[in-house]
């Protein structure tokens, strides 16, 4: 019996000396990683080659993401909100929803205009927008009256406005930013068949861009790891802090055509930044360098292009006009229920606490200018006329 366990232990070991002789002669065969004798560097992003440490696995990462303005985790842009009490309507607005074929009946009482007789004055039939200001209202069976500054009576409807707000800046920011406008799922690469990614994303949110790429006949922006919207939804500020030529003083508002984003400067800093809606296709917003001529805190607004005015407007008491170009001005637009589109007749329409903003900040002298990166946009003079809202 001693025998046999003594074979057995020396059995034992000898397969273990063979196991060990063997990985032994495995790991002097396979050729490794040559060791330059410097360690890894501790995570950190190094756009500078360091000379004691290698910047590789986590820090090769947090590097490239450094070299696109991101790190991790994502820090916010330095941006704050406007107050919230500029988005007030200074008047109380209310909206004609008869018939646009029709005219607009107004009637020196509240029982002439329920009845609908005696009617004093009208407002003209058209397609465009009808909006008048009130300062009373009465609800008789189920049907909204509005009494305006004039004593006169009309039936419309309350309206509300977007509360929509750009963003003010603490300090110039790092990395590129824009906006969502149309509510979407980002990609996980540039292109509309790559797989949607992450949470819903909503019109008018406010996102940071950390690259741009054409794809798809379009711009693609990157506002996250791995998430890419397109220019089709979504919108970027070109920031260029240096002013236009023809600029004097440190002072001017920047209007992109393109990109539907207004961008003002004041002693070469980025100040504030938000959506428009400039001129739709034929009724642009004239490309150039202007200045403010006039403010005005309200303005009656009304007009047509068509040669049977069939597109007449009437807007009463638009808040925050400032002229810059014949009739064109930037103004709140009450009416309009999103930006980044161009849909005015010329004018650069903002949201009512941008304009009221932008009012509070501007003077008569102020320069304006107007651009558009694409160059789609006419620039000779005797293609534009006097504009509108």
């Amino acid at each position: 019996m001693k025998l046999l366990q003594g074979v057995l232990v020396s059995i034992s070991i000898l397969v273990a000396i063979s196991l060990n002789a063997q990985t032994g002669q495995a790991s002097f065969e396979e050729p490794g990683e040559p060791y330059s004798g410097i360690p890894l560097c501790l995570p950190d992003a190094y756009l500078i080659p360091p000379a004691d440490c290698l910047p590789l696995g986590p820090s090769q990462t947090l590097t490239q993401l450094a070299r696109m303005g991101m790190s991790y985790p994502l820090r916010p842009l330095p941006v704050v909100s406007p107050p919230k009490d500029l988005t007030r309507n200074p008047a109380f607005i209310a909206k004609i929803n008869i018939d646009p074929t029709e005219p607009v009946r107004l009637y020196a009482s509240l029982d002439d205009a329920v009845s609908g007789v005696n009617q004093v004055r009208s407002i003209a039939p058209g397609n465009g927008l009808r909006y008048v200001s009130y300062i009373q209202e009465a609800r008789i069976d189920g049907n909204s009256f509005v009494m305006l500054k004039s004593g006169e009576w009309v039936r419309a409807s309350p309206a509300g406005s977007s509360t929509f707000q750009g963003v003010l800046f603490t300090r110039m920011p790092s990395t590129g930013f824009g906006w969502v406008i149309d509510t979407i799922r980002a990609r996980s690469q540039p292109s509309f068949s790559a797989p949607e990614v992450g949470d819903v994303i909503y019109r008018e949110s406010f996102v940071p861009i950390y690259q741009v790429v054409e794809a798809e006949g379009m711009e693609w922006y990157l506002i996250g790891m791995d998430r890419w919207v397109p220019y089709l939804k979504a919108r970027r500020a070109r920031v260029d802090t240096t002013p236009p030529q023809g600029v004097t003083g440190d002072r001017w508002i920047s209007v992109d055509l393109y990109d539907q984003i207004v961008t003002v400067y004041e002693d070469r800093q980025l100040v504030f930044a938000t959506l428009v809606a400039t001129g739709g296709e034929p009724f642009y917003t004239r490309p150039g360098l202007f200045q403010i001529y006039q403010k005005k805190p309200f303005e009656t607004m009304s007009g047509a292009f068509e040669p049977d005015k069939s597109d007449y407007y009437y807007l009463e008491d638009v808040p925050w006009t400032m002229y810059f170009d014949q009739a064109r001005a930037l103004h709140g637009a009450y009416w309009r229920p999103w930006f980044g589109v161009a849909s005015s007749h010329g004018c650069v329409n903002f949201s009512l606490g941008d304009a009221n903003w932008l009012f509070q900040w501007a003077k008569e002298g102020d320069w304006v200018y107007v651009w558009d990166p694409s160059g789609e946009t006419p620039t000779d003079p005797s293609f534009y006329g006097a504009g509108g809202a």
